[in-house]
């Protein structure tokens, strides 16, 4: 492994993760280089428009990052943005596609929020967390073979359709999702939408399965 490109790569998620911006010496001690190793990256990163100096002299992210990320599951957030989109409005609240990363990981791949609604769940994409908590990674578990020891949550998503988890990612937040089936019988992906509460957690289930069924589709 490329111990510089490590670092380099370390150093753009720790400034992803803070929108306000670090200066050259906090990037440094928050990726465990000397200063001037930390300099450098950030030159090297600045001449390729991945990162930039805001007004303060603070590092944020740059506008390169754009277009690297805009063919990433191009043709999976092309498909996914009307359903989503059609989601978010029906339900009034955040709807999202998660997409799962090896065998641990979901990620955040789209968000939509609902236009007009007064309180709605927000979340960045590019968020990750652990395949076994939250209702997007359940509903993915779920749509495989039953596995000794798996939570009980992912059994009764297999049963309904759809999974329902509360305060795994969000706290105070409840999850529905489902997985986006594929013609082979797999799901990589999950639809779901976010709420601070809901008085028919069924309907909204209902709702989500059907736009998963439709994505599958459209993916096929």
């Amino acid at each position: 492994m490329s111990k510089t490109l490590h670092h380099g790569l370390l150093l753009l998620r720790v400034v992803s993760e803070h929108p306000q911006g670090l200066t050259v010496s906090e990037l440094a001690d928050a990726i465990s280089v000397h200063r001037t190793v930390a300099h450098r990256l950030v030159r090297t990163l600045e001449a390729h428009q991945l990162c930039r100096r805001d007004h303060q002299r603070r590092i944020v992210l740059g506008t390169g990052l754009v277009s690297l990320a805009e063919p990433v599951q191009q043709d999976l957030r092309a498909l996914a943005r009307p359903v989503l989109d059609e989601l978010a409005e029906s339900t009034r609240a955040t709807a999202h596609l998660l997409v799962r990363e090896g065998d641990t990981k979901m990620r955040a791949l789209m968000v939509v929020e609902p236009r007009g609604a007064l309180v709605h769940v927000s979340f960045r994409p590019g968020q990750t967390h652990s395949i076994e908590q939250g209702s997007g990674g359940v509903a993915v578990l779920a749509h495989g073979p039953y596995r000794e020891g798996e939570r009980p949550e992912v059994t009764e998503a297999r049963a309904q359709g759809y999974a329902v988890t509360t305060g795994e990612v969000i706290p105070a937040v409840t999850g529905v999702s489902a997985a986006v089936p594929s013609a082979d019988g797999t799901a990589a992906a999950s639809i779901g939408v976010s709420v601070f509460e809901y008085t028919d957690l069924g309907q909204l289930g209902t709702l989500v399965s059907r736009a998963a069924r439709s994505l599958g589709e459209l993916l096929d």
